[in-house]
């Protein structure tokens, strides 16, 4: 099998990455991947796609991630996963599609208006 590369992105996060068979090495930015997310919930996110289509181990997966915090980091990492997995085989879409691992997540920081404390807040109101 080949490398198939693919893209996922969340918020302000790009995760890039390089799929090809192996025996379950995640790599992410050169680190591994229990250093780079200490947090188990996150790992729970990295490989949910891996776990619904029972592939765990199978795949060495190279990733290089940029932008955001580490939530919206996981989760591109998650969308970009789901669209390799569904490259390598097309059975694994309709579960991938069922739990909602392949819709890009489009809510974004909205941005801060002039003459308002920050993007909806109001300064308060004084009567007198």
């Amino acid at each position: 099998m080949e490398v198939i590369n693919s893209l996922g992105r969340r918020k302000t996060s790009v995760a890039r990455i390089y799929l090809k068979s192996g025996k379950g090495v995640i790599k992410i930015n050169e680190r591994d991947f229990e250093d780079y997310f200490p947090t188990e919930v996150l790992r729970t996110i990295v490989k949910q796609p891996l776990n619904t289509v029972n592939v765990d181990g199978n795949f060495d997966i190279k990733i290089n991630v940029d932008g955001g915090g580490s939530t919206g980091q996981a989760e591109a990492i998650r969308l970009a996963i789901s669209r390799a997995l569904c490259e390598v085989d097309a059975e694994n879409r309709g579960p991938l599609k069922k739990e909602g691992f392949l819709t890009r997540d489009p809510r974004m920081v909205e941005r801060k208006k002039p003459g308002r404390r920050k993007a909806r807040r109001k300064f308060q109101f004084s009567k007198r």
